[in-house]
């Protein structure tokens, strides 16, 4: 790795582009000023915003397009329209070309995932990527995955998925052996689909020494923080996700109106408001900004499309986070390069099917 982390940022992604990125870019800055980074979008947007942050107009080069991909392009039509020319692809492919060692986007997740599957293609032994994001728990915090890159999944895309998601938890909180856990209806061998059960019996029989199976887990033991690994095929994981952000924001909105109500809880409140504004801190989804794409040949992020500045820049600081620490090395010596880390399970489902 470089001394210098560089980052290729898709300035035109999200609901709002080069607004939200460029703040957003130069908050995590502050944090790492060892960062350099690549924006790739309409030049006559980002200037006009570079030109407020000039720490980081000094720690930029801008690479014009005026292609973006829509919110509402689904993935073929962004690949058909947006291949070689967008400020999506080009972002990846600065990754690919060896410019960046990261790509960072806020735009459309299905779009993201064909396109950085497509361009920087998958690594050996891996044949579908998966969504994984750093989930605040009870307990500190955890790996969840996929949360939304692709839907279903067989015993084999399972079983990776928590290959990957120890690795990517070995590099986030320093371990040498990551519990793992499945994501199921129950915590009894015999509950979940036939999927699900095949996995959990392949990666309990093969004991990696990089991981440590504690068996299935239910929607309660992500909070409580079961696992430092949770796995999931992506519909299911999405899902979760969402309920969990709306949840936090629920509970958000029913204290401000609670204690709105009467002078005695404003009073309440202005002893409390302490406790008040860490667990507010706690449930802002924005502080958990920034999904790995896991699977590919080359890191790419992704952020919430929705996130402010501030969000945006959580994203940016895992992108960072996950250069510097060499998270897809760390992915291949788990694959022992050359996928053979699966090969077991991948013909183990081939017996029994």
């Amino acid at each position: 790795m470089p001394q210098k982390v560089r980052i290729a940022l898709d300035a035109m992604g999200g609901d709002v582009g080069a607004s939200v990125i460029i703040p957003g870019a130069a908050a995590s800055l502050t944090r790492h000023p060892d960062a350099e980074f690549l924006l790739f979008g309409d030049r006559a947007k980002i200037e006009p915003e570079l030109a407020k942050h000039p720490a980081l107009k000094a720690a930029s080069r801008v690479i014009h397009t005026d292609v973006a991909v829509s919110n509402h392009d689904k993935p073929r039509q962004a690949l058909r329209r947006g291949r070689k020319v967008s400020s999506m692809w080009l972002a990846i492919e600065a990754v690919k070309k060896g410019e960046a060692d990261v790509a960072v986007s806020a735009g459309n997740t299905g779009a993201l995932a064909a396109m950085a599957r497509f361009c920087l293609r998958m690594l050996p032994g891996i044949d579908r990527p998966g969504l994984a994001a750093i989930w605040p728990t009870a307990r500190g915090n955890s790996v969840v995955l996929d949360l939304g890159a692709t839907i279903g999944g067989d015993a084999h895309h399972l079983m990776a998925l928590a290959v990957m998601g120890s690795a990517m938890a070995s590099v986030v909180f320093n371990l040498e052996r990551p519990t793992v856990g499945f994501l199921n209806i129950g915590v009894e061998e015999i509950k979940g689909h036939e999927e699900i059960r095949e996995a959990a019996e392949l990666l309990r029989g093969m004991n990696l020494p990089q991981l440590e199976y504690i068996g299935f887990v239910e929607g309660d033991g992500i909070g409580k923080g079961a696992a430092d690994v949770i796995v999931s095929e992506g519909f299911s994981g999405n899902i979760a996700l969402k309920a969990a952000e709306g949840t936090a924001r629920q509970i958000t909105d029913f204290l401000r109106a609670e204690i709105s109500k009467s002078w005695m809880a404003k009073i309440g409140y202005l002893f409390a408001k302490g406790a008040f504004r860490a667990l507010r801190d706690k449930l802002d989804p924005s502080k958990s900004n920034g999904s790995v794409v896991l699977g590919l040949n080359g890191i790419v992020v992704k952020s919430h499309g929705g996130a402010d500045a501030e969000g945006f820049a959580y994203a940016v600081d895992v992108s960072y986070d996950m250069a510097r620490h060499d998270l897809l090395n760390k992915i291949k010596q788990m694959l022992n390069r050359d996928g053979s880390a699966l090969a077991q399970a991948q013909t183990a489902q081939e017996a029994v099917s």
